[in-house]
């Protein structure tokens, strides 16, 4: 790729891993043969597929749980088949959903503080899929909205509070999907299949609105992800084997924007993309290198910046929120290495000398409140992620649980159905928790009031008998 010598804060973003008492130690990861990234992290915990015999499952590790992780450590494991894909909620920390080769899609309430027991019993359990289920991808802006693919080539989009599966988009993909992205509102979906097409699609009228054939020529998985602008960055291969990355822009899909070709190794280029900075990092599978390009309006419009290398192959890879970052360090992005026993923290900074709060690299971020209701976006409204600033470090807030405001479905449905009211739950068990409280406090408040009553009255006699005492004695 040609390298061309131009203005950009980002050309000396700087990788280091961190030290080794800072990394996730024996952990044994996943070894199924999925081109998932195995690894899903937020502000709060890190996630990570790990072998299981006779199931799947997942850890779910607090941040700060660092160093050696005990054979018996407490894992997420109510799938009956290999977990393929796992998501954090991007307006709850303490919810995931994972797909599975069971064919079931489960969404987990994980404890604030993390896990002390192994968790079984998932808060819902999405059954639609007829294939193992490979994708699972939050709804950028609609609280409880979730999206699944499988490979029966189905996409089904959940309402999550409900338990129930609103879209059912079956028809669309002759051939496996590779995988799916939301664009920045979640108005539309943009997919990558094994037929080589990329397909663009607005699930709620259920119809394809801009596709392109041949994406990549050659025969290896690709990969298709929605930019803040609209426009779509696709990686793949050529029909020599060299691995390439090109932009397109959806309304007319006839020619890339940009077309580049990288190297030859065969590992899948799994695409990282931060909007805020419009960098996106490439991490293959199997390649022990991350490489960075800035994405901008001006040609060659896919800037090369720069590689992070290290020495060991990474087998999945995890991305953190821009508000779980170190916003003092100048820190822009980190990832979640996964090696063969271990889990590696890498950071990428812009060195700067000043230590004020540098405004350029962080601009208002998508924070962690959800701009729009599950009913509000099936009806048909979009609204863009509400921003946060991240200008004194984002603060995690308290007990966010999931909850769905309107009123659930499943509230008419009999009680066996209760368990898949997710989300209600705990807003319920709080409600009636705080009545029981108030109750507990006026019986006390009675109490007290009698017994002060009784101690005035018995006062008053006291007083009485001592004045009746004082004249006999007289």
């Amino acid at each position: 790729m040609r390298r061309v010598v131009r203005q950009s804060k980002f050309r000396h973003v700087f990788g280091q891993a961190v030290k080794n008492d800072q990394c996730y130690d024996d952990i044994r990861v996943s070894r199924v043969t999925w081109d998932s990234s195995f690894c899903a992290v937020n502000p709060r915990f890190v996630a990570i597929i790990v072998d299981a015999s006779g199931g799947g499952a997942f850890l779910v590790l607090p941040l700060h749980k660092t160093g050696r992780i005990d054979k018996s450590y407490p894992t997420v494991c109510g799938h009956t088949g290999p977990v393929l894909d796992i998501d954090w909620c991007p307006h709850n920390d303490q919810v995931i959903a994972s797909g599975s080769e069971d064919c079931t899609v489960m969404v987990w309430q994980i404890p604030e503080n993390g896990l002390t027991l192994s968790l079984t019993e998932p808060v819902v359990v999405l059954e639609g899929h007829s294939k193992r289920v490979g994708i699972v991808a939050w709804h950028p802006t609609a609280r409880n909205v979730l999206l699944s693919a499988g490979c029966d080539n189905a996409i089904i989009i959940w309402n999550v509070g409900t338990g129930e599966a609103l879209i059912n988009l079956d028809d669309m993909h002759v051939d496996m999907i590779y995988n799916v992205s939301w664009n920045r509102n979640g108005s539309l979906i943009c997919t990558a299949s094994k037929d080589k097409k990329v397909r663009v699609i607005d699930p709620r009228k259920q119809e394809i609105v801009a596709e392109k054939e041949k994406t990549h020529e050659g025969a290896r998985p690709m990969r298709a992800i929605f930019l803040a602008d609209g426009n779509i960055f696709t990686t793949g291969f050529s029909r020599m084997s060299e691995r390439q990355l090109a932009l397109w822009n959806p309304k007319n899909m006839e020619e890339p924007i940009a077309l580049h070709e990288m190297d030859t190794s065969n590992g899948v280029l799994l695409p990282f993309y931060d909007p805020d900075t419009n960098i996106i990092y490439l991490c293959g599978k199997g390649d022990s290198s991350i490489r960075y390009f800035e994405i901008t309006d001006e040609s060659p419009y896919v800037h090369y910046l720069n590689t992070f290398s290290s020495k060991e192959p990474q087998r999945g890879m995890g991305f953190m929120p821009k508000r779980g970052l170190d916003v003092n360090k100048c820190e822009i992005a980190r990832f979640f290495k996964l090696h063969e026993r271990k889990c590696e923290p890498i950071i990428m900074t812009v060195p700067r000398k000043s230590d004020l709060f540098q405004d350029d690299l962080y601009p208002d971020t998508a924070g962690p409140e959800a701009a729009l209701e599950a009913e509000e976006w099936f009806e048909g409204k979009n609204a863009d992620p509400l921003l946060i600033s991240l200008k004194h470090g984002y603060i995690p807030g308290k007990n966010r649980d999931l909850k769905v405001v309107k009123k659930n479905i499943l509230d008419n449905k009999p009680a066996a159905n209760k368990k898949s009211d997710l989300i209600n739950a705990p807003k319920k068990a709080a409600d009636a928790s705080n009545t029981q409280n108030e109750a507990k406090l006026d019986e006390i408040l009675k109490e007290l009031k009698s017994i002060k009553d009784t101690i005035t009255n018995q006062d008053e006699r006291i007083s009485k008998l001592e004045q009746q005492m004082a004249k006999i004695a007289d």
